[in-house]
């Protein structure tokens, strides 16, 4: 025992003291040669025969050093040490394979890693919270293919006491905008009304002070007021990170707020892409939302976010047995319309608790596919990048078979020389992986901002920082990436027979099955390559489409600036003149042609519904809008019959409404509609139809235009309207923003500063996803073609070196250049058609997978099969013509001589 552990520390410290130990035994050697060369001298041993009969006692010094070695040193870790400088001094004689390598491996892993981190993010990273296992998300199972997550807060608070099954139940609704009073003007922040458990149910405690209690969760607040929670970084902004923060005051909403806590920097919430800066009570939604109220509207209102807490030992499958059952009741308790209780018993109406070990956010649903789908893509790059690296190692490794047949006739084994190989694919896979490390985060982050560009709001963002799961995962692909690259070319460069390689080195003959593994991998290489074009043309073919399939509208030139007008204290007419006042100051701004104003600005997600029909028929759901007159000049909107609004259509003249096209077939199919009536909802409130204008993308450009209706403003029963303005310029957009600002502080001083955005921006945002697939999905076939290219070439130069004495034979016996040409890019033509082949019938039944991300194209579209084909083609053309050129310019003398 004792021994053992004197061995292990003698090799522990050999590790850091290599060079002394050296020496020593070096001293130590001298001195025994020193006193055998004394004794024998002293015996009367003349001087050389001393000298002599040292040498053949003690033999060769280095032989004496390796044996020593090997009693102190760990043999493997010796070994690697060896393998490792061994194949950095490899790949420093071939700068261009190394820089070709890492490049190839750092856009695979980089590829993967950033996506990803995005899939880690939004997908599979819990909250940062403790046992937050015991999370379960609750919505509602209505008849629809998908849940309902949108509770009204009646539903809340019967489920708020249901303690035998959760310890907490909180709910939560973000808002994007909170206006808070600053230190001149009203700032829009992004923040979040919370139930009073929601803290105590994500058991994080406050930095500084306290969080949020039931108690503040009532109307008008505990008895010490209206309590507010601030996040750090709120903190460090608004109040300088003073210690005198808690008990300090917030003006919300025109309302008093005092601060009561501080939560930490890691704090997110439950929801992972929200970000918000101040956490007030549920109960001031009237204060917060003024002059709406959405818990006034009882069941009408599905807002609210709700997530609970399970009691320790309670399984999901108990809750959700436990909530089947009370469900109805909880119905019929809060709910007055029978009618409506009647609708949900039919379809069976329950509550439904899922795992939230993730948090909440609907912002999963609109990702998940299309991440899923550009991971796969990642996939495959990462797999082409392998499969390249594999056959380029396969050709050097045919042209070092002389030298490693050398090595195993001198006595190294088979399992040693693979191993030293498989060292030269790992210093690649992992510096490869090292730099796709370093520009992974910088990748993942513009991914994010691009994909959350149509969906974000004030305060929302994904975390695409790297972790513990992120770092694994780039350790799998550096360990996958290694084998798949050296394994199967080490094992090939050390088969085979002996003494064959010995005697003919490069030109061995080699067996058919060597011969036919290079080819299978690079055709493969090809087929690869050639599904991911297919699949990149299949992509932007139809965010081309989706571009040009027009809108309705013209967006260019059109701007966008949204009044935040809430808070002020201007209602009904007095507020319907401060819109036109501002209206008017805009239009005398340079380059402005038409100002108008919306209620909704189309392709945002916004959507308002309402039911109508014509006398006597059915009511039909349609998209409405509320708009001033110049809107459909604004947005370059066709008026096809009748008139647009004038300020002058209110109330007391009479409802007047404008329908698209689809709406006026679908009311009057028969008939003229201009004149006509139409009634709205169950009040059956009765509307003049004054105009029929072309119809126009409400939500989103994939679904076409619906029927739809436009009410002017100065009809809305809401008398206070937070509107957008809609402006068309020939000009630059940079002086509006600014007259914008000014205009809003002048005529209403109480309202945030106005925000504005080019309609070109949102059409962009609203197709963030579509971009980014065709975006990512174009770049890798760039790459997949760039790759492949190399790879052709690399394969195919390295195999006509080895030949070089084989093609000057030939041309000293007669053969053209044009003939050597010909012979040489045969050998890569076949590859390519086979790989071509099984790439596109591989691709025909793939592509089907992108039919949901499609718009007008067919995952068999002739056209991009094609020119993926023609690309392709072309590429494999140019990599095989530059070796089939180089090896026509060989000289038959020389390449003989070289022999």
């Amino acid at each position: 025992m004792i021994p053992t552990l004197n061995d292990f520390l003698l090799r522990l410290k050999s590790i850091f003291r290599k060079k002394r130990m050296d020496r020593e035994m070096a001293e130590e050697l001298a001195f025994h040669q020193m006193l055998l060369r004394e004794k024998l001298l002293h015996q009367g041993v003349p001087q050389s025969q001393a000298n002599a009969a040292v040498r053949k006692t003690f033999g060769n010094p280095q032989r004496w050093h390796e044996r020593l070695r090997e009693l102190w040193q760990f043999r493997s870790i010796e070994n690697l040490t060896r393998d490792i400088t061994f194949s950095l001094r490899l790949l420093k004689k071939s700068p261009g394979f190394t820089i070709i390598a890492l490049l190839t491996i750092t856009l695979g892993v980089g590829a993967n890693t950033a996506v990803f981190s995005l899939l880690n993010s939004l997908l599979l990273r819990p909250l940062p919270v403790p046992h937050n296992d015991q999370l379960v998300v609750l919505g509602m199972e209505e008849g629809w293919p998908r849940l309902n997550y949108g509770f009204p807060e009646p539903f809340f608070r019967a489920l708020e006491s249901k303690h035998e099954l959760f310890q907490q139940t909180f709910a939560s609704f973000f808002v994007n905008k909170l206006l808070i009073r600053g230190r001149s003007v009203n700032e829009n922040v992004p923040g979040i009304l919370v139930s009073g458990d929601y803290f105590t149910a994500l058991q994080t405690p406050p930095l500084m002070g306290r969080y949020l209690t039931p108690e503040d969760d009532r109307p008008g607040g505990s008895p010490e007021g209206l309590a507010a929670v601030i996040s750090e970084s709120f903190w460090s902004t608004w109040f300088s990170r003073s210690p005198n923060v808690i008990g300090g005051k917030l003006q919300i909403a025109n309302t008093t707020f005092t601060v009561v806590g501080v939560m930490p920097k890691r704090f997110i919430g439950a929801n992972p892409t929200e970000n918000p800066e101040v956490f007030v009570p549920l109960s001031t939604e009237p204060i917060i939302d003024a002059p709406h109220n959405l818990t006034k509207s009882g069941f009408h209102a599905q807002w609210l976010v709700v997530i609970g807490r399970l009691q320790p030992g309670v399984s999901l499958e108990q809750v959700n047995a436990a909530l089947k059952p009370m469900s109805m009741p909880i119905v019929r308790d809060t709910v007055s319309e029978t009618d409506w209780i009647t609708r949900m018993g039919k379809v069976h109406f329950h509550f439904v608790a899922e795992p939230g070990t993730r948090g909440f956010t609907y912002i999963r649903f609109f990702f998940r596919k299309p991440l899923v789908a550009l991971f796969a893509m990642c996939g495959g790059i990462l797999l082409l990048a392998c499969l390249n690296l594999a056959s380029l190692l396969m050709a050097r490794g045919a042209a070092r078979e002389r030298e490693l047949a050398t090595r195993l006739a001198m006595g190294a084994t088979r399992r040693r020389l693979v191993r030293q190989l498989l060292v030269e694919s790992l210093l690649i896979a992992i510096v490869g992986t090292t730099l796709g490390l370093a520009v992974a985060p910088l990748a993942s982050q513009s991914l994010a901002v691009m994909l959350m560009s149509g969906n974000a709001r004030n305060g929302t963002y994904l975390d695409t920082s790297l972790d513990l799961r992120v770092l694994l995962f780039a350790a799998g692909v550096a360990i996958v990436a290694t084998m798949l690259i050296g394994l199967i070319p080490a094992l090939q460069a050390t088969s085979g027979n002996l003494n064959e390689h010995m005697k003919e080195g490069q030109h061995a003959n080699t067996t058919h099955k060597r011969k036919l593994l290079q080819p299978i991998m690079l055709a493969s290489e090809v087929a690869l390559a050639l599904i991911l074009v297919i699949g990149a043309g299949l992509l932007s073919t139809s965010l081309y489409r989706l571009f040009t399939s027009g809108a309705g509208f013209n967006p260019h030139g059109v701007v966008n600036i949204d009044l935040d007008i809430d808070k002020q204290p201007l209602n009904g007419d007095p507020l319907l003149h401060l819109y036109r006042q501002f209206g008017e100051a805009m239009s005398h701004q340079p380059g402005v042609a038409s100002v108008s104003f919306a209620r909704v600005v189309p392709l945002t997600h916004t959507v308002l519904e309402s039911s109508y029909a014509r006398q006597g028929g059915q009511m039909q759901d349609l998209y409405m809008n509320a708009v001033a007159p110049d809107y459909f000049k604004s947005m370059s909107i066709p008026l096809f019959e009748g008139r647009d609004f004038r300020w002058t259509d209110t109330t007391a003249s009479g409802l007047k409404i404008i329908l698209n096209q689809s709406a006026a077939k679908l009311f009057f199919p028969d008939r003229d509609p201009l004149g006509q009536h139409i009634l709205r909802g169950s009040e059956k409130t009765d509307f003049e139809i004054v105009g029929v204008v072309g119809d126009a993308k409400y939500e989103d450009l994939r679904n076409a235009a619906p029927p739809a209706c436009y009410e002017p403003i100065m009809q809305l029963d809401d008398k206070k309207p937070s509107l957008t303005a809609v402006i068309r310029t020939s000009g630059p957009t940079a002086p509006l923003a600014a007259a914008a600002r000014s205009l809003a502080a002048q005529l209403a001083p109480e309202i945030p500063a106005p925000v504005m955005a080019t309609m070109d921006s949102i059409v962009e945002g609203s197709l963030s996803a579509e971009r980014v697939m065709a975006l990512l999905s174009g770049f890798f076939a760039g790459c997949a073609l760039l790759v492949t290219g190399i790879g052709l070439y690399g394969t195919l130069a390295y195999n006509t070196a080895r030949r070089t004495s084989e093609i000057g034979i030939r041309m000293a016996l007669g053969a053209q250049r044009a003939g050597v040409v010909a012979l040489v890019f045969r050998a890569n033509t076949f590859i390519a058609a086979v790989g071509t082949a099984v790439g596109l019938i591989v691709a025909i039944l793939a592509s089907r997978a992108l039919a949901s991300f499609l718009y007008e194209t067919s995952p068999h579209d002739p056209w991009v099969m094609v020119i993926s084909i023609l690309s392709l083609s072309l590429i494999a053309s140019a990599a095989s013509l530059l070796p089939a050129l180089r090896a026509s310019r060989i000289e038959p003398i020389t390449a003989i001589r070289c022999e």
